[in-house]
């Protein structure tokens, strides 16, 4: 049977640290991250007051500006560049996903790179293609990733690791993070032909498709790493991931639950990122 990689615990940890450096070197001027939520959709209502926890624990001020699922685009891009310029605020935050009128591009490269902790500017996407020492801001999920496998004392290097999922923030990052770890990376997709081969051949499999349970314990060799990064509900109100957790949790060495693995992680990455653009800011201050 697996052990579990409880992000859950690694999470709290981090929060831990952090709150201990945000005391010890900015008392005087904490970190502070500010969340844009657009509309009353549930699920992104409850993602913002887990990130307004973790701030707390973190010991980082935080403010969630909510807009109207009405509000116009320009209103948005608006308040994005006011927060842009306010020297109080350390990193920016816009909930996803935004109503239909509303560009997820325009407003990512909105954003000032500098305070852009989620990773998805494209400066921050591109510092991953040119070394680990470049990952400024990394995706949060990918670093969150990252950071579960190096707590669990998870070798890298000289692995071969199967992605299953090829998305901007998720697929493609990971994939350049962990080639800049000195993995073998095979990224596979909805064309990729006999999955299976790669699967059984990966000694790390990090999954983000968005399919429930698709990934199941015949498809995967005995002691893999499984990192699973979906959501599902069943009809039931439980949750699941893209990782049928049952199945393949006989075989793997290591396997992360849903929930519990890397979402909380996701999430201490932003609060990381957010120190880490405050530690920029201050060494690059002339007083």
């Amino acid at each position: 049977m697996a052990q579990i990689l409880d992000g859950k615990k690694i999470s709290e940890k981090i929060y831990t640290e952090i709150s201990e450096i945000v005391q010890k070197k900015y008392a005087q001027n904490p970190p502070k991250l500010v969340v844009i939520l657009v509309g009353d959709d549930p699920a992104s209502a409850v993602y913002v007051s887990n990130k307004e926890k973790s701030c707390h624990k973190a010991g980082i001020l935080s403010q969630t500006i909510r807009l109207s699922k009405n509000v116009s685009e320009e209103e948005v891009l608006k308040t994005i560049t006011t927060l842009n310029i306010d020297e109080s605020v350390t990193g920016i935050i816009v909930q996803l996903p935004l109503p239909k009128h509303i560009s997820p591009e325009k407003v990512i490269m909105t954003i000032d790179p500098q305070k852009d902790v989620d990773g998805f500017h494209p400066e921050n996407l591109g510092n991953l293609y040119l070394s680990k020492e470049t990952e400024f801001l990394p995706p949060a999920t990918p670093a969150g990733i990252i950071t579960l496998l190096e707590e669990n004392t998870i070798e890298i290097a000289g692995k071969n690791v199967a992605i299953v999922g090829r998305s901007n923030n998720v697929g493609k990052a990971i994939s350049l993070m962990l080639l800049n770890r000195n993995a073998t990376i095979t990224v596979c997709h909805s064309y990729t032909q006999n999955i299976d081969h790669f699967l059984k051949n990966a000694d790390i499999i990090v999954v983000a498709t968005g399919k429930k349970q698709m990934i199941t314990g015949e498809m995967v060799k005995n002691g893999v790493v499984v990192v699973d990064v979906g959501i599902h509900r069943h009809e039931n109100g439980t949750l699941c991931g893209d990782v049928d957790f049952e199945s393949v949790s006989l075989k793997a060495s290591y396997i992360t639950p849903v929930p519990g693995g890397v979402g909380p992680m996701t999430v201490a990455s932003l609060i990381k990122n957010t120190l880490r653009a405050h530690e920029k800011k201050w060494k690059s201050r002339i007083f």
